[in-house]
């Protein structure tokens, strides 16, 4: 973190992977809890193989289907969510092209979601 002239803390910059500049993303703060919820659907993903493997009625697995396709679609949203409210506003904070194309890169991401 960087500190600004009037005193407030700005995220430090880093050209990283994919060329994205913030090394604190806007699901830092929450990194713990998203790892958590990841676990889970992980362990959901699991579950569907065991099932299968176990030769479970369909109609059961379908339904762990919806309900692990529900919990990704959760945790895409949380994540949309922070990346608007931090690397989309702090894009408007500096204005110019970066704004722009942070909108746009947003909106490919609503996009992407919305075809799931």
């Amino acid at each position: 973190m960087t500190t600004t002239e009037a005193g407030a803390t700005a995220p430090s910059e880093d050209i990283g992977s994919g060329g994205h500049e913030h090394v604190t993303h806007g699901y830092h703060k929450q990194k713990d809890e998203h790892l958590k919820r990841l676990r889970r659907i992980e362990g959901q993903i699991r579950g569907l193989q065991r099932m299968v493997e176990e030769d479970t009625y369909c109609i059961d697995i379908l339904t762990q289907v919806s309900a692990s396709t529900k919990a990704l679609q959760s945790f895409a949203l949380q994540l949309l969510e922070e990346h608007l409210r931090h690397c989309v506003a702090d894009a408007a904070v500096k204005g110019g092209d970066e704004i722009d194309a942070k909108v746009e890169e947003a909106t490919k991401a609503i996009g992407r979601l919305l075809r799931t």
